[in-house]
């Protein structure tokens, strides 16, 4: 979907993890962001009309040959830039400083001083604020018409200014959460440096998306690759709202969804949302592939080859259809894929990327560039229950990632009964509106226990619980020892098959939210 064009940032991507999260920031002050890679041609970046270009990030040094740059032309539109870290540094080797490999690399929280405003700082000289940093080079000769504006004990140009032009750079990421400043100094950068009067929001861009729903597809058929999930339920409702009729859902049993959630999902769509809905039982074809499968990879990709299999089979049986909806987000497209940019593949996704060549759909996903919390904002506008837009996020290929190891009928139902008692505990919590994730992992590990009076040999149980915003970076939640011992009781008296339970308190990064 593309929104109106009066005001809008570009980011140029150098392919760092963070970068999503730059126009998640921006977009939270109410001004349209989109990113580009940063071998975006020059003309259509001035095509694009932005009211300033943000340099993110990236793994790359300047000092590599045949590391990223972007057209030096970007620098003479007469635009408001601002470079962050990596996108600081190429800025400042373009326009004829230098940069070199630091004494010392800087990895985490740093403390700033500030040197003066320059725009992008409200605190007085002398002030400090806690940033975090990654970097290994740093600039060591400013181009002409910069000036240091902040510092730290290992970066003196830490961030920098160009009044005159406009142009601005820092080595810290301000559009982490362990900046607690950045929101606001992005906001400074967008509102006041650039211009931008904010407007971007869900309503608008609810009026917008049916518009260009309605003309691409037209009179065709839709069928959408409904999940039960928040992306794919709006989705699927948005898609409604443009077509009406020529929308048809199908909901696919892959048998590795948690417990209840196929009849939940029948009775929201099929009785509530009255949209017409199909059911496809295919749990055996989808354990049958899994068969054997231990690399999470080979899982993935064998759900998501069995899933367009299920689909192409479900359209022809329906008549037919045009254009298959899927629920893609922008996090699943950093991920995933190096769609804008040469962002490092992580994990791939069933529902991200093209089609076989054989299938005849038209890849229909008016969620593409949202966040979740944009997404859930978009179903409220519009009126979907709140039971279906509080729902925790849920990986598509389910529960078999969730099953470390070989997935069998036996250890799915073991993980199910899991869940559904931390789903349970979590729910009549008070800590239910602030986690993002919660759930169960069956690992595949067995260790000795003690039941009554005999000796057991059974599985460990991992609980994963995190706090994040968007997905992008998330901290393991802070659950009180008496909630997680009533879980871990729970589990080890109830769930036949698992004797140990532990919680896991890694953060995202370094870690991912899902173990696999």
């Amino acid at each position: 979907m593309i929104p109106s064009p009066q005001e809008r940032i570009v980011v140029l991507d150098f392919g760092s993890q963070t970068t999503q999260l730059i126009a998640r920031r921006v977009r939270e002050e109410g001004v349209y962001c989109e990113i580009h890679p940063y071998r975006t041609p020059i003309d259509r970046i001035r095509a694009l009309a932005p009211r300033g270009l943000i340099l993110s990030g990236g793994p790359s040094s300047v000092a590599e040959a045949g590391a990223p740059a972007p057209d030096p032309a970007i620098f003479g539109l007469g635009v408001p830039v601002l470079g962050i870290c990596y996108g600081q540094q190429v800025m400042a080797q373009l326009l004829g400083g230098e940069v070199r490999a630091a004494d010392r690399r800087e990895f985490g929280a740093a403390e700033l001083e500030l040197l003066e405003g320059g725009g992008l700082f409200d605190g007085p000289p002398g002030s400090r604020e806690r940033v975090w940093m990654s970097h290994g080079d740093r600039v060591v000769r400013l181009p002409d018409g910069f000036a240091p504006i902040a510092r730290t004990p290992e970066a003196p140009f830490a961030a920098i200014a160009d009044p005159t032009r406009a142009f601005f750079g820092v080595q810290f990421h301000p559009e982490v959460v362990h900046t607690p400043g950045g929101r606001a100094m992005l906001g400074r950068f967008v509102r006041e440096i650039c211009g931008c009067r904010g407007g971007w929001d869900m309503a608008s861009y609810l009026d917008r998306a049916v518009s260009e729903i309605r003309d691409r597809v037209g009179a065709r058929r839709v069928i959408c690759a409904l999940s039960g999930g928040v992306d794919s339920a709006v989705a699927a409702v948005l898609v409604h709202r443009a077509v009406g009729e020529q929308l048809r859902c199908v909901f696919v049993d892959t048998g590795v969804l948690r417990r209840g959630e196929a009849a939940q999902v029948q009775e929201v769509f099929g009785h509530y949302l009255k949209i017409g809905l199909t059911t496809v039982d295919a749990s055996k074809r989808f354990l049958a592939r899994l068969e054997g499968v231990v690399d999470p990879e080979v899982k993935r990709k064998r759900i998501g080859h069995e899933f367009i299999e299920v689909f192409e089979e479900a359209a022809r049986g329906l008549g037919g259809a045009d254009f298959l909806v899927q629920g893609t987000l922008y996090p699943d497209v950093i991920e995933s894929v190096s769609v804008h940019g040469p962002s490092a593949s992580i994990k791939s996704h069933h529902n991200v990327g093209g089609l076989p060549e054989r299938l005849r759909f038209e890849l229909l996903e008016p969620l593409r560039e949202l966040f979740k919390d944009e997404v859930r904002a978009l179903g409220r506008h519009l009126g979907l229950p709140g039971a279906v837009l509080n729902r925790q996020p849920f990986p598509g290929p389910g529960l078999a990632i969730r099953v470390l190891g070989e997935v069998t009928p036996e250890r799915l139902e073991i993980v199910r009964a899991a869940d559904a008692i931390v789903q349970e505990e979590i729910g009549r919590s008070e800590f239910a509106p602030k986690l993002w994730q919660a759930f169960a992992v069956l690992l595949p590990v067995q260790s000795v226990g003690v039941m009554g009076d005999g000796r057991t040999y059974e599985s460990t149980c991992a609980l994963r619980a995190v706090e994040s915003v968007d997905g992008m970076t998330a901290d393991w939640a802070r659950l009180p020892a008496e909630l997680l011992a009533r879980i871990s009781n729970r589990i080890t008296n109830e769930v036949r098959g698992i004797n140990r339970v532990v919680y896991d308190i890694s953060s995202k990064p370094p870690a991912t939210i899902e173990w696999e």
